[in-house]
């Protein structure tokens, strides 16, 4: 029986060479008697522009690295002469796949696949607060509910632009702490934004992109499908465009409903004011 001993390095060493150039790397050493000075040996590496923000391939080379070692424990794929010879045809696929689509997967042979892919790097998101209403920033229709875990596909109902993490939490029967974490997490992914609770008391402005709706034909179709009240024949782009120039500093919701009664006959105020957040 023997032992093998095998000697990771944990940090990733990158340098700007004379060429202008980054190199990010993972040196791996397997100590065993049948190699040569008894260890094997080996770096992988990437070489970018000196500019390149080097965080995203940094798991990558890690894992990388991970798949050729246990290649070498389980085959010898690395030190055996013939195998290795693979390893350039290899190599130079999976630069070419995660240069145009930023993931691979590439058999090996029967028992050995590489999975590998870019994961963007994002800010963190903000914390998420009891008082707060997440809105979708796409079509909820778009959502595919399996992608995610079992809490937050329990609370995607009641996300609807109006309730607040609170509401959410106890119409759904979840903990309020998991649906803090479960729309941070939609957040961070930017599936979600977060508003503040609508009150009648509000006072919502426009911006001059508001101009856009009257451009934009795609926008103004679903815009209107926003707005519309359930059940209502179709909100008018006139009455809509009208409530949206009515909003401006010092006017409250209320105050808007009071002055366009008849335009928000078809239209709903809430759905006014929270597609100024999409």
């Amino acid at each position: 029986m023997s032992c093998v001993a095998l000697c990771q390095c944990v940090r990733f060493h990158w340098c700007s060479t004379a060429m202008e150039k980054k190199l990010i790397g993972c040196p791996v050493c397997i100590e065993h008697k049948k190699y040569s000075r008894n260890a094997l040996l080996f770096n992988l590496g990437f070489v970018c522009d000196a500019q390149t923000k080097t965080c995203a391939l940094e798991p990558i080379v890690k894992k990388l690295s991970g798949y050729l070692t246990t290649l070498e424990l389980e085959s010898s794929f690395i030190s055996n002469e013939e195998s290795k010879q693979k390893l350039v045809p290899i190599m130079s696929t999976l630069l070419e796949e995660l240069n145009a689509k930023g993931s691979c997967t590439l058999p090996i042979d029967e028992s050995n696949t590489i999975h590998l892919k870019l994961i963007e790097q994002r800010k963190d998101p903000l914390i998420v607060q009891e008082y707060d209403v997440p809105v979708f920033t796409q079509c909820k229709d778009q959502f595919i509910k399996s992608q995610w875990d079992l809490t937050t596909q329990q609370i995607l109902p009641y996300i609807d632009g109006f309730r607040h993490i609170q509401k959410i939490s106890a119409e759904a029967d979840v903990e309020l702490n998991l649906v803090r974490i479960a729309v941070q997490n939609l957040l961070y992914y930017e599936v979600v934004t977060l508003v503040s609770i609508f009150q009648y008391s509000n006072v919502y402005c426009t911006t001059p992109k508001v101009q856009n709706l009257m451009d934009d034909k795609s926008m103004q179709e679903e815009c209107l499908l926003y707005v519309t009240k359930s059940g209502q024949k179709r909100a008018s782009l006139r009455d809509v465009f009208q409530l949206y120039c009515g909003l401006s500093p010092g006017t409250t919701v209320r105050d808007l409903c009071s002055r366009y009664a008849q335009q928000l006959q078809r239209v709903d105020e809430r759905s006014v004011c929270m597609a100024l957040n999409k």
